[in-house]
């Protein structure tokens, strides 16, 4: 029985515009009867003859999207008859922006806490005449990790037939290479 009735309730719309609400009613699917202040707000701002004609120029899966926003819209609008959803949006940015500026203050203060730490164990070092070393340098990676250029090492293939090529140190290519340096203005002479 609910469910007879509430089939042959009106929409919001019609039950608004006090007219009887058509199987096809183009408002029915957007503003059902539990629900009627949305459609209110929405008459009062856009008119529901303009709605219908909105709506009738969008593509059905497009139509939810624009009822929804437009009674963002209308809601806003009665709230500040001004501004609207624009007010809304400006109050949002301003408070983005003192965010940020409270952020940028953080950072700042950060920056400079952790500077004077930074002088401060300097100071300290400098009083006490000792010289602040240099971190270590990090462990050298074994020989058969590197290739002649200092990248990754690969496993050769056991299927591979290619030539394999000894690697050199850092030192010697650069001696190599003055050889053929040498080597080439030898020959120009």
């Amino acid at each position: 029985m609910a469910s007879s009735s509430s089939y042959n309730c009106p929409c919001a719309a019609c039950k608004f515009l006090r007219r009887k609400c058509m199987p096809g009613c183009i408002f029915a699917p957007y503003f059902p009867p539990e629900e009627p202040q949305k459609f209110a707000n929405v008459h009062k701002v856009f008119g529901a003859s303009n709605v219908t004609k909105l709506l009738n120029e969008l593509l059905p899966h497009q139509r939810e999207d624009a009822v929804n926003s437009l009674a963002y819209e209308a809601e806003a609008r009665v709230r500040d008859p001004v501004y609207g959803c624009v007010g809304a949006i400006s109050y949002l940015q301003r408070q983005v922006q003192r965010l940020q500026k409270e952020l940028d203050a953080a950072n700042a203060d950060l920056l400079r806490y952790a500077c004077h730490d930074i002088s401060s164990t300097t100071a300290a070092i400098a009083m006490q005449g000792i010289s602040p070393s240099p971190p270590p340098p990090p462990p050298p990676l074994p020989r058969q990790q590197l290739d002649q250029f200092g990248g990754f090492y690969q496993p050769p293939d056991p299927n591979s037939h290619l030539l394999s090529y000894p690697l050199l140190p850092w030192n010697d290519m650069n001696n190599v290479d003055q050889q053929r340096g040498d080597d080439h203005h030898q020959g120009n002479m």
